[in-house]
């Protein structure tokens, strides 16, 4: 009888413990999903990789049409082309030239939080994450700061979609469109007003064998990017805490030598996943046969705690030899990961240097979590300083 997802946890921090055995034994394993449909489940860090990087799984069914401003959702040339076009402006250097804005930004935040929290339990998710991964978008885009409480208040809405409530559906389409719209507006201002921020780069981008990102693209994309930048930071942030409280390794953040390993480790603890794929043919992967047309789940967090792969998989290990695959793999590599690290390092240090006694209001099991197909974390964050 297949597997029915979600698995059982009994750490939310933790992956499930099922995840052990089917790496073990069967880690491409037939699964019933959530939706109630029939999918494989891969879960060991090798397969998972292969998975990533196999052109002949896509992130639609065969034959079903995408649009073709749908830039997340698009696969082989189309997609090479819209990544060809965006690395030209989204580089490190431009994320590392932000990074001193980027760290003014999380101590204003961390600031703010500490002086609620010493009144009583404050919510680090409302306080800093959400805001600081709004807020260093804004930055990257060169969405002007009054525009952020509005911005914020887009993306919660748009990213509040639970496929099981058609009401909250609803409300949820309705704020995607109103976010497509506020980027319409910034994609309209970048083209008048032209500055030296990443969105007008990209308007500006122009490419002999690749053109140019029409309107329609450019909106698809940075209402894209922005959705995935909030998700990454605002669940990663808090999850980040948590580890390091439980490990009592908060307070000691910002005097370490290798905050940057930390970061990755937390990165690699972290439980963001990638959204499902479909093979486009029959395949192989493992010795097992998926038919055209099959959904594969490749699950980041069960390759990310892979005992094969990963010594002591459930420790923090600063340091560990090899890359994760916290941030994917392959053509779908994310491509705000550059931005993602900084902004950790940021609000960690700033936590480790204003709030070093900081701790859990709750006990962990009574902290309130949200889970989806590609985004997992607290919905609430509250501590006492």
């Amino acid at each position: 009888m297949a597997t029915t997802l979600p698995l059982e946890r009994h750490d939310p921090t933790a992956p499930p413990a099922r995840y052990r055995w089917l790496q073990e034994h069967e880690p491409v394993s037939r699964v019933v999903g959530a939706d109630g449909l029939p999918a494989w489940l891969v879960t060991s860090h090798d397969l998972v990789a292969a998975g990533l990087a196999d052109p002949r799984l896509g992130l639609t069914p065969p034959g079903v049409p995408v649009d073709e401003r749908a830039s997340l959702f698009r696969d082989g040339p189309a997609h090479t082309r819209l990544r060809r076009l965006v690395a030209r402006a989204f580089t490190p250097r431009r994320v590392a030239e932000l990074a001193p804005r980027i760290e003014a930004l999380a101590d204003e935040h961390v600031a703010a939080f500490v002086t609620a929290a010493d009144e009583g339990p404050a919510d680090l998710v409302d306080l800093v994450a959400g805001p600081l991964a709004v807020g260093s978008l804004g930055l990257l885009l060169g969405v002007a700061l009054e525009d952020h409480p509005r911005f914020r208040v887009l993306v919660d809405d748009a990213l509040r979609a639970d496929p099981s409530d058609h009401a909250l559906l609803a409300e949820a389409e309705r704020a995607w469109g109103a976010l497509m719209g506020f980027t319409s507006e910034l994609v309209a201002g970048a083209r008048e007003r032209p500055a030296d921020d990443l969105l007008s780069a990209l308007v500006g981008i122009r490419d002999a064998d690749d053109g140019r990102l029409d309107d329609g693209e450019l909106v698809a994309l940075v209402t894209a990017l922005l959705a995935a930048g909030v998700i990454t930071i605002r669940g990663g942030l808090a999850v980040g805490v948590v580890h390091l409280l439980r490990e009592d390794a908060l307070a000691a953040f910002a005097s370490r030598s290798d905050t940057t390993e930390v970061v990755e480790e937390l990165v690699r603890r972290a439980g963001v996943e990638v959204f499902p794929r479909w093979a486009q043919a029959d395949l192989e992967l493992g010795g097992v046969a998926i038919a055209a047309g099959e959904k594969v789940l490749l699950r980041l967090e069960a390759a990310n705690h892979d005992p094969a792969r990963f010594a002591d998989p459930e420790a923090l290990c600063p340091g560990r030899p090899g890359p994760h695959l916290g941030f994917g793999r392959g053509p779908h590599h994310c491509l705000g990961a550059a931005l993602a690290r900084v902004e950790l390092a940021a609000a960690l240090t700033a936590l480790s240097r204003r709030a070093p006694g900081l701790r859990l209001a709750v006990p962990v099991e009574e902290i309130p979590w949200h889970r989806s197909e590609v985004d997992s974390g607290p919905t609430m964050l509250m501590l006492h300083t």
